[in-house]
């Protein structure tokens, strides 16, 4: 039988990307596992420029998907989004636009898009809830990639009203897990201070964390964010936007973060806090209520057996991961 869907997930070879693959060929429940009727095309960035309308089309034309993933983005951490903030509106404006309008040219049934919760309104309420996307500017030090990526749920409506089509949204807190970005530079919090925890311990000195340690945030693992992408793209029907993270009792501090990765690295040196360096926001709690309604039951790994498994992840791949 030839399958009758054909997925196609942008930004394959992510972290997130790169966990949907993972879960598509390792689990083998009916609810997050492969099926047969499903074909699924991840793509890179070898595949076309997808800043370029040209370019996606031509992708969609070769596939010929019926359902997106769309995943792919320009990404980076704090310090990387503070200075170069019209690149990052620009270039996720110019993705978005033409993922959702070649699936909407090649009739494409249904595209679920990875938003953020950085789209979330600075002054606001805690905890963050889907209803409040649009409900005042974001954080400052990201306003470009925010704006960038608050735009898709636009875009969603737009579709859906003008030509009812099925584009929706979901939207992680903090992803980590194999395949993320290591990079010391730009990566985000987890993985940067995985590698300098990692460095420190190579080269036998202090290992030092940007910030205070006190900001708050809500981490899901990619393993489990990729089984609730492929519910989303299965069985999520509304337009509106779906919150995908663990509760918000699971919340960690940058201290708890850095000591598990202290711990899963064994790391036994110097270990401080650099108080003169911004800390960011102070914490972005999230509800996960909505996605509880659907869910009940979800199981989330718990925080230092997915920290483990990266830091092993990591230690495994060094050599060859992004950093």
């Amino acid at each position: 039988m030839s399958p009758q869907k054909v997925i196609l997930v942008t930004g394959g070879s992510g972290l997130v990307g790169k966990a949907v693959q993972w879960v598509i060929e390792n689990d083998t429940s009916e609810q997050f596992g492969k099926h047969a009727d499903e074909e699924w095309v991840f793509l890179t960035s070898k595949d076309g420029d997808l800043r370029d309308a040209a370019a996606t089309r031509a992708i969609f034309d070769k596939y010929k998907p019926t359902h997106v993933l769309h995943l792919a983005a320009m990404v980076g951490g704090l310090f990387k989004n503070m200075k170069y903030k019209l690149d990052f509106l620009r270039d996720n404006m110019l993705i978005n636009d033409n993922v959702l309008h070649a699936s909407f040219e090649t009739n494409v049934q249904k595209v679920v898009s990875c938003l953020s919760t950085c789209v979330f309104p600075d002054n606001t309420s805690y905890p963050i809830d889907e209803t409040m996307v649009h409900n005042g500017p974001p954080h400052e030090s990201n306003f470009g990639y925010a704006h960038g990526k608050r735009m898709l749920d636009v875009y969603n409506h737009a579709y859906h009203e003008q030509y009812g089509r099925q584009y929706t949204s979901a939207i992680p807190t903090n992803v980590f897990g194999p395949y993320d970005n290591y990079s010391l530079e730009d990566a985000h919090v987890l993985p940067a201070l995985t590698h300098k925890c990692y460095l420190a311990k190579k080269n036998n000195t202090p290992f030092v964390v940007s910030g205070t340690g006190k900001p708050l945030r809500q981490f899901i693992y990619s393993r489990d964010l990729a089984r609730l992408f492929i519910w989303c793209l299965r069985e999520y029907q509304e337009i509106d936007p779906i919150i995908l993270s663990v509760g918000e009792e699971d919340e960690v501090s940058i201290k708890d973060v850095a000591d598990a990765i202290v711990k899963a690295l064994d790391f036994t040196g110097e270990y401080t806090f650099d108080t003169s360096k911004a800390d960011g926001q102070y914490k972005k709690t999230a509800s996960n209520a909505k996605l509880r309604k659907y869910l009940p039951d979800f199981k989330f790994t718990p925080f230092d057996v997915a920290v483990k498994e990266s830091v092993e992840w990591f230690l495994d791949n060094y050599e060859s991961l992004r950093k």
